[in-house]
């Protein structure tokens, strides 16, 4: 007898032993039991998370008849009357499973349409399953459209895809539509030990969890990773078995890593990294893994009470400790970044060691085994708390005697302040004075709607901290320009400012008015020089030429 593969043999055959897509499952149930059965329906997921296994047991739903062959529809299907068994063998006339992915041209379509309009042979309903349904040509998705809305009484359409973007949203409209969930790492780890109990096969949980993992939310992929464990281990499924399966790497090697990472030892990370490469493990694997524990860390950090207890809980603890908050985001980002460019290098393990490697070169310089928030708390315990001048500088006699001399020893002298344009940096605690309106506009660096916002605006007056402008159009007064005019103004003169803008006609001088008052003076020069010009008034003399002035261009 050949083996069959456990993705195969535990294939659910019932919505309750359905795993994983209880919001499908309960909606599916409540249909049947109150008998409002939609006559399309819609199942999108990723691969391996139930599509076709769904589609198999409602057809069963619709068409069972009992053991004793008296049923009728219901939420259980008995699994033993013909209709059940034949549509779990792949047998039953009136269930027709089609893959639009080879089946995908209005010819195939045109063909499934017309036998959809004879009677099921002995069937209560004939159902058309349709997987990879966004596989289909446009001209055949047109070709089954009022078939699909208007199908008879005794057919029901069942469609899955893995693309649902793809769908037109004329078919999408015609559907009930189910978005099937990846599943989750602890959703396979729970069956695979289901299943491993009933086939007599021992496994260590971390093992499993391994596997959940590697799954990636696809039961059918953790199934069939199961088998290939089951096969490598010779039958008790181990953890060291399935990491050398997998090429994972043990949590203990990333702790090490991290460990030579906080102690800035470049030459213990390219150890690990050699280490790595003479067990075969996977380089792309090992940024991941460490993108993991790094996110595991950071959640230690903000919520403590987030961490599950497992082996690795205890070091997780002492790296949270170890680093600081900002270190870990560092380290997450580099590690995301590595293994999304990990193709990109020379080979796997240069793309891992240079991730390492700029981890170590954009860390804050702290000693060995010192946090940064540790470096930055014994910053400020040093500096001296004695208030000082706002400018002061030593004068060059005093620099030369003052070498030898500790910091605070060291006499200060008041610097001579060189007086400041009006409208350059001012300090923050004098008055505002702007005399030069559009000339201090062409310095501030905006653009946009916010530099149209300076150039048109006619100062009206400086009060304290508050300046006030007008603007002719109501549109350049918008809440976000003046912020963001407020933001350039408080950088250039070094304060805290606050805008007003007045919407009204401007009296007074703006940049965008001195702007074109230049640009029509150089258009005027440079028209009087075409006319003045000796060539030019020769041919309009001899010919009776005229001159188009909106030909005429300045050259600068």
């Amino acid at each position: 007898m050949s083996y069959q593969v456990l993705a195969r043999k535990w294939r659910p055959r019932d919505f309750a032993s359905c795993v994983g897509q209880e919001h499908v499952v309960r909606a599916l149930t409540h249909a049947l039991e109150q008998q409002r059965l939609h006559h399309a329906y819609l199942f999108t997921g990723t691969r391996g998370v139930g599509k076709t296994t769904l589609s198999r047991i409602l057809a069963k739903c619709l068409n069972c008849v009992g053991p004793d062959g008296r049923g009728g529809m219901t939420a259980t299907p008995c699994n033993q009357c013909d209709a059940c068994t034949a549509i779990d063998a792949g047998r039953f006339v009136d269930y027709i499973e089609m893959d639009a992915a080879s089946n995908r041209g209005v010819d195939e379509m045109t063909a499934l349409l017309e036998r959809a309009v004879y009677a099921p042979s002995n069937a209560r309903f004939k159902v058309y399953m349709i997987d990879e349904v966004h596989m289909l040509t446009t001209h055949a998705f047109n070709a089954m459209l009022k078939t699909l809305e208007e199908p008879p009484e005794y057919v029901k359409f069942i469609l899955a895809t893995t693309d649902p973007q793809k769908i037109p949203v004329t078919v999408l409209s015609r559907c009930l539509q189910f978005n099937l969930k990846q599943m989750t790492p602890q959703h396979v780890a729970t069956l695979l030990t289901e299943i491993l109990r009933k086939e007599g096969i021992s496994a260590e949980p971390v093992a499993l969890r391994l596997l959940g993992q590697a799954a990636r939310g696809s039961m059918r992929d953790g199934l069939s990773l199961l088998d290939q464990a089951i096969a490598y281990s010779a039958g008790s499924v181990t953890a060291e078995a399935v990491r050398g399966m997998l090429g994972a790497i043990d949590t203990t090697v990333l702790v090490r890593l991290l460990d030579a990472l906080a102690a800035r030892d470049a030459k213990g990370l390219l150890a690990l990294a050699d280490e790595m490469a003479g067990r075969s493990l996977s380089f792309a694997q090992g940024l991941r893994d460490l993108g993991s524990l790094l996110h595991r860390i950071a959640l230690v950090q903000q919520v403590p009470e987030a961490l599950a207890d497992d082996d690795a809980a205890e070091a997780i603890r002492r790296l949270a400790k170890r680093f600081s908050a900002d270190e870990v985001q560092l380290y997450y980002q580099v590690a995301l970044h590595g293994r999304n460019d990990l193709h990109l290098a020379p080979d796997d393990y240069a793309g891992f060691t240079m991730a390492l490697l700029r981890m170590l070169a954009f860390a804050p310089t702290t000693a060995p085994g010192e946090s940064t928030t540790q470096r930055a708390a014994a910053l400020v315990a040093s500096k001296p708390r004695a208030t000082m001048p706002a400018r002061v500088a030593l004068s060059p006699p005093t620099a030369v005697r003052g070498a030898s001399l500790p910091p605070s020893a060291a006499p200060l002298a008041r610097a001579p302040v060189a007086p400041q344009p009006s409208n350059g940096p001012q300090r923050s605690n004098g008055p505002l004075r702007i005399d030069d309106w559009p000339a201090l506009v062409t310095r501030l660096p905006i653009n946009g709607l916010t530099r149209e916002l300076a150039s048109r605006s006619e100062l009206l007056a400086v009060e304290g901290d508050v300046v006030r402008l007008r603007v002719p159009m109501k549109t350049l007064a918008d809440a976000s320009n003046i912020e963001r005019l407020k933001s350039a103004l408080g950088q250039h003169f070094n304060r805290s400012l606050r805008v007003q803008v007045d919407v009204g006609t401007t009296a007074g001088p703006t940049a965008a008015a001195l702007v074109e008052q230049a640009r029509s003076e150089r258009q005027k020069r440079a028209e009087e020089a075409i006319h003045a010009d000796p060539f030019v008034k020769q041919v309009i003399e001899n010919f009776g030429a005229s001159i188009d002035p909106a030909s005429i261009r300045p050259a600068d």
